[in-house]
């Protein structure tokens, strides 16, 4: 039923660019928050971007400001995590929440995308 669906992952060499996509279906988008996280081995996951709604600015862990950006295409149902000036510890795999609001009760996951950062 409901499906999200992570894309766009890779082997980039420190300071590229990466555009993640997680393409979602079985719920009203327009409704959900939308996240990315990520998890390094041996590392926590964690929260990296949220878009609340759509047109919302968003909201980002202090390591990525300035260098990622989190948008969404409402029309196709897929938010986008576009990465730039790529460092080596932005290494992990990547995943996509979507989160009912406003209390978070729905909450799905993607299967992750793996990101790699190295020369």
């Amino acid at each position: 039923q409901v499906q999200l669906v992570e894309s766009g992952g890779g082997l980039v060499q420190p300071g590229g660019s990466l555009r993640l996509s997680c393409l979602t279906s079985g719920f009203t988008f327009s409704t959900y928050r939308m996240s990315w996280y990520r998890q390094a081995p041996g590392k926590e996951r964690e929260l990296v971007a949220i878009s609340e709604w759509a047109g919302a600015p968003g909201n980002y862990v202090d390591s990525v400001k300035g260098r990622f950006t989190i948008s969404r295409d409402s029309a196709k149902s897929t938010v986008f995590l576009q990465m730039n000036s790529l460092k080596p510890e932005d290494t992990a795999v990547y995943y996509c929440n979507a989160a009912s609001r406003p209390s978070g009760r729905h909450n799905y996951w993607g299967q992750g995308t793996q990101v790699t950062v190295s020369s």
